[in-house]
Order: C-alpha cells, then structure tokens, then sequence
C-alpha cells in the first residue's frame, strides 16, 4: 500500500488512517501522538496522547490539567500497538524527549522524524537514524545557505566577551526550552561557572531538567537584583524579551542571541543582536541531506520549513520528494 493511502494530512493534523490518530495535531483530537513538547507540536487538551515519558512531565509542566485528558507514556524503543499499526518513538536529538515517530503497517515502514537535529546536545539522547520506505522530514533550515556552528564554540566565544566586558551585562536570548538548558550545560562543560541570572519565564523549565538529573550549576531570579548586581553577570530570557522594558534594569547590557537564524545577519541587525551566536536544535543542510540520504527511503515528505528548495535538491538525487504542507508549525524561537 503506497503510504499515501492511509497516512495524509487532514485539518487537524497529520493523519494515521489504519491506527485513528493524528501526530502532533493542531487542534484537540481523541488521540494524539506528540513527538515533543515545543508548544506548536505539543498542544493542550487533546482526549489521549502518546509520547515519551520526558515529553508528557515537559507537558504536565507547561499545560497542567490541559496536557491532556489520558497520558500514555511510552519510552523510546517500545513498541505499541494501535489497531492495525505498530508504532515505536525514537531518539530525534532535538531536545529532551523529542522523538521520531516509526509507524509499520502492511510490510511498509514510515518514519516521521518532528523535529530534529544531528549535533551533540548534552541535555537530549542522539538522533537515531532509522531504515524506512517513507521519511516525513522537517525543513526548518532547508536552504543550503544554513550552516550551524558548533555549540562549544559559541559558548566560548560568549565566556570570553563576558571576560573582555566586565563592565557590562551580558544578556542572552534562547528559547526556554531545550536551548536554554542546552545553552547553561554548554557554558558549565566550557568552564562557565558564575552564577547565570533567568527572567523568570525561563525558571519552571529549567527546574525541570534540574529534576531530571542535569547540573545547571548556580542559577538566580533576575526579580529584585539591582543594577550594580548585574554588572558582568549573564542573564538568560525568552527571545521576545531581549528588547524588553524590563531589561532596562541590566548595565548597560550587551544582547546575544543563540538560534540558527542568526547565520543570517539581517535577523540579527534587526533584533538589536551584538553578538549573535549560531546554534540551533534544528538539522542544517548538510544534516537534513545526509539523514535523508542514510534512510534509505525511496521517498521523501517535507514539512514545516522551506520545503521548496529541499524538495528540488532531493529530486535532483533521483528521490521522490513533495512538499506535505502542514499549517500550525513555527521555528520556536530557534
């Protein structure tokens, strides 16, 4: 059966025929599985939802009793059974808990990768590649133009501006979660060990993965801290507050950004951004070819990103690629 015939796209979400459900829906449905807990692929008040144990406590986290009416929590590996259709949730690398969904069904296989990346993260399990006929793949950075660097390296190029300015604040905006927390543990590995000051949008998630084992090191409220305080000090808030009214307390403050879109330089003049640092939680080019090369899928759907391009480089390998359009899904910040 071509995968078409009972995987498709319907107005709430990517639509798995033979088992009755929807990944990442956009809308409340009876039964969803969510590849990870970015809140346009994780969204409240579905009936029943399936995905990895770290992803439901990152949704219990951010949703409270609107997580989900029943939550079923299925580590990665395991496989379930969902009417006709076997189903099993594998490491994608994007951030903690994010996962691949595998789908069998008939004698052919479809992996739907969500989000992902193939870049050492010290906070999530590596991506696994996974041998399908199928690959849904998303196209965040597909332009050949997106080259991620690596995250060690920036971290560093951050300690020594904070070194080179003690006069100044440092303030540093990355998504609050996944990037943030990869962000700390990076500067904590590169000897990073002064205290790190959080807009306290990002506290409830970092307490999270504090939870879950990882050393964030010494971290601090910005609530109540003069200005005299935060002279020389980082401090971490959501991207959307870099310009924020409230960052008028900091010392004359020296803004970076961590996302893969500050390879692009007007992003960055626009934002306001001094030191704009390349790290994404998202596959650049060369990674989303390589993946979908090692599949081994004869063909390919892509998603949420610029599909065009991909599509066009894909087809000029020999495979079968289209654009899956799916609405509802943004870059997060990254």
């Amino acid at each position: 059966m071509h995968p078409a015939s009972w995987l498709f796209p319907r107005p709430e979400g990517l639509y798995c025929a033979p088992g009755d459900f929807f990944i990442d829906p956009i809308r409340p449905v009876a039964r969803a599985v969510v590849t990870h807990g970015h809140g346009d692929h994780a969204r409240p008040n579905n009936a029943a939802v399936l995905a990895t144990p770290e992803t439901i406590g990152i949704m219990r986290v951010r949703y409270g009793e609107a997580a989900g009416g029943s939550l079923d929590a299925l580590p990665y590996g395991e496989e379930r059974r969902i009417g006709s259709v076997s189903l099993s949730l594998h490491p994608a690398g994007h951030i903690l808990g994010s996962a691949q969904v595998q789908l069998t069904w008939q004698g052919s296989c479809a992996v739907i990768s969500g989000d992902y990346k193939r870049a050492a993260d010290p906070t999530c399990p590596p991506f696994e590649l996974r041998r399908c006929d199928l690959f849904i793949t998303e196209a965040t950075f597909g332009l050949p133009v997106f080259r991620h660097e690596n995250a060690a390296r920036e971290a560093r190029r951050l300690i020594a501006s904070i070194t080179a300015n003690p006069d100044r604040s440092h303030l540093l905006g990355a998504y609050g979660l996944g990037k943030c927390q990869r962000m700390i543990v990076v500067l904590r590995q590169a000897g990073f060990d002064a205290p790190i000051y959080l807009h306290g949008a990002l506290e409830q998630l970092c307490a999270f993965y504090r939870q879950q084992g990882f050393d964030l090191g010494p971290l601090a409220s910005i609530a109540g801290k003069s200005r005299d305080e935060l002279k020389g000090a980082l401090v971490m808030c959501p991207p959307s507050e870099l310009a924020g009214r409230w960052s008028r307390r900091l010392s004359d403050p020296l803004t970076a950004f961590a996302s893969g879109w500050m390879r692009v330089r007007a992003r960055a003049r626009q934002r306001g951004v001094e030191l704009p640092l390349v790290v994404s939680d998202h596959a650049d080019w060369p990674e989303l070819i390589d993946t979908i090369t090692e599949t081994g899928a004869s063909e390919v759907w892509v998603t949420h990103g610029r599909e065009d391009a991909l599509v066009h480089a894909l087809a000029m390998r020999g495979l079968t690629a289209r654009a899956l359009s799916l609405v509802g899904f943004e870059d997060e910040g990254d």
